[in-house]
């Protein structure tokens, strides 16, 4: 077994546990590691708690109620844990990352790569890449880092939270105590989010470029 391999199934065991014994509030701590740039995954949380949540192994109310108290208390974590980096972001930046990130498992050449999706896609992209595993969580970054506004970063942060952590409780429900059986198509999940960011972005800026070119052919009329 390689030592990637041994380290996903460690963290998929910690994960189970921190759940297991703490229920919801276990998941609101692991959500905020995530948004911190800790590795956490997202789809391992979110799709294990929601098939605990809805067959209400988790306790609370009926299976419903659950599953809302999960996505709010999941995505609120994750909103916090990305406020703080983007406060690292924008009070730490480069050098921050430079001599702590390795502490963090955080690669300067992905925030690098972050930085330039952000540089090119603005806060579109902080919306966008909530839907990427691994980028989801470093766009915090360089958004602190351009001074996004703080609303704006908050609002598209807990936006594509919330549509994202509903999609990994429904897998959750859906497999039941086989969730596990997703985790070999996140890869694969990966590369479809990527081109499906890739087609936002050339919808909008195509959306943006027309209404720039009418804008310009309306005051040349009015001239």
């Amino acid at each position: 077994m390689s030592v990637i391999t041994e380290l996903t199934v460690y963290i998929i065991k910690l994960v189970e546990n921190v759940i297991l014994s703490l229920g919801y509030s276990g998941v609101f701590i692991l959500m905020l590691l995530e948004g911190m740039l800790l590795p956490i995954p997202s789809e391992v949380v979110m799709t294990f708690s929601g098939y605990l949540a809805y067959y209400g192994l988790m306790g609370g109310f009926n299976s419903i109620i659950n599953v809302i108290l999960l996505l709010i208390i999941g995505s609120v974590g994750d909103l916090v844990g990305a406020l703080i980096a983007y406060a690292i972001g924008k009070y730490g930046g480069d050098p921050f990352i430079l001599k702590y990130g390795k502490y963090l498992m955080l690669k300067k050449d992905t925030v690098d790569r972050t930085k330039a999706w952000f540089a090119a896609y603005g806060e579109l992209s902080v919306f966008t890449t909530r839907f990427l595993p691994v980028f989801r969580t470093f766009i915090s970054i360089p958004a602190g880092m351009a001074l996004m506004s703080l609303k704006k970063f908050s609002f598209f942060t807990l936006l594509g939270d919330l549509i994202y952590d509903a999609i990994l409780i429904y897998i959750g429900i859906v497999l039941g105590s086989r969730w596990e059986v997703i985790l070999k198509y996140f890869d694969q999940f990966s590369y479809v989010a990527v081109i499906i960011f890739i087609a936002i972005v050339i919808y909008v800026y195509l959306k943006l470029r027309s209404r720039n070119i009418k804008t310009l052919k309306n005051g040349k009329t009015n001239k």
